[in-house]
C-alpha cells in the first residue's frame, strides 16, 4: 500500500527536500504552502522528477483552511500516513526579552506552535480512524534546554514550546499506532540558515523522512538529530 504524506511549509528549503525524499521513497506527497504560486512551482519540480505529488494551499494558522485540506486528503486520497509539521517563521532580530516586540512574539508562537497544533487537530482524526499515523514536528536545537541562551528569543521559545507539545501529544496517543516525534535538522543552508551553514538541505531533511516512515515499534515522544536522540 502506497503511503500518503503531507508536509507543511514545503515550497522551498527543508520542507521541499522532505517532500522530495518522501516521494523518492515511494510515498504520495501532499506539498502545502501559503503562497499558491510558489507552491505550484514547487509541485512542478517534484513532478518533473516523476514523483507522485499534489499541492494544497495552506496557512497553518487558519483552522478552517486546515480542515479543508484534511477534507481533500480524506476524500481524494483516502488516508494520511504522515504529517510533517515543517512550516515556521523566524522573524525576530537578535533581541532581548526585555525589549522584544510582543507582536513579533505572538506571530511567531501563532505559526510555530499554534499552527502545529491546528494541523494536528485537523489531520489526527484521519490517522485515528485508520489506526496508523506518524507526526513529525520540525523543531530546532535552539529550542533545546541544553542550548537555550540569549538571542532570537521568539524563535527559541516557540521551538521549546513545540518540543513540549510533542511530548504531551505523544503521551496522549501512547495507546494508538500514531507515533509523534520531533527533530532538529541542524544548521542548514537555507534562506533561514544562510550560505555559511555547513549542512545541505538533503542532510537536514533525512531524519524527518526517517521519522515519517517509522515501523510500528518505533520511538515516540523523542527528539532526534541525524537519527540519534537529541537532548530536550
Amino acid at each position: 500500500m502506497k503511503r500518503i504524506a503531507l508536509v507543511t511549509g514545503a515550497n522551498r528549503g527543508i520542507g521541499f527536500e522532505i517532500c522530495r525524499q518522501l516521494g523518492l521513497a515511494g510515498c504520495t506527497v501532499v506539498l502545502t504552502a501559503r503562497d499558491a504560486e510558489r507552491g505550484a512551482r514547487a509541485l512542478r519540480l517534484l513532478r518533473e522528477e516523476g514523483l507522485d505529488a499534489h499541492f494544497q494551499a495552506l496557512d497553518v494558522t487558519d483552522p478552517a483552511g486546515a480542515r479543508q485540506v484534511a477534507g481533500f486528503v480524506a476524500g481524494e486520497l483516502g488516508r494520511l500516513d504522515a504529517l510533517v509539521n515543517n512550516a515556521a517563521v523566524a522573524i525576530d532580530p537578535e533581541d532581548s526579552l526585555v525589549t522584544v516586540d510582543l507582536a513579533v512574539m505572538r506571530r511567531t508562537l501563532e505559526t510555530n506552535l499554534v499552527g502545529v497544533l491546528n494541523c494536528c487537530q485537523a489531520f489526527l482524526p484521519i490517522m485515528k480512524q485508520q489506526g496508523y499515523g506518524r507526526i513529525v514536528n520540525v523543531s530546532s536545537g535552539r529550542g533545546s534546554f541544553s542550548k537555550l541562551a540569549a538571542g532570537g528569543p521568539c524563535y527559541r521559545i516557540s521551538k521549546t514550546a513545540l518540543n513540549a507539545l510533542t511530548v504531551i501529544l505523544a503521551d496522549e496517543l501512547k495507546e494508538t499506532n500514531v507515533l509523534v516525534n520531533a527533530m532538529t535538522p541542524g544548521w542548514v543552508r537555507t534562506r533561514l540558515g544562510g550560505l555559511k551553514a555547513p549542512r545541505s538541505t538533503a542532510e537536514g531533511a533525512e531524519t524527518a523522512v526517517w521519522l515519517a516512515m517509522l515501523p510500528d515499534d518505533g520511538p515516540r515522544g523523542k527528539f532526534f538529530r541525524d537519527r540519534e536522540e537529541f537532548p530536550w
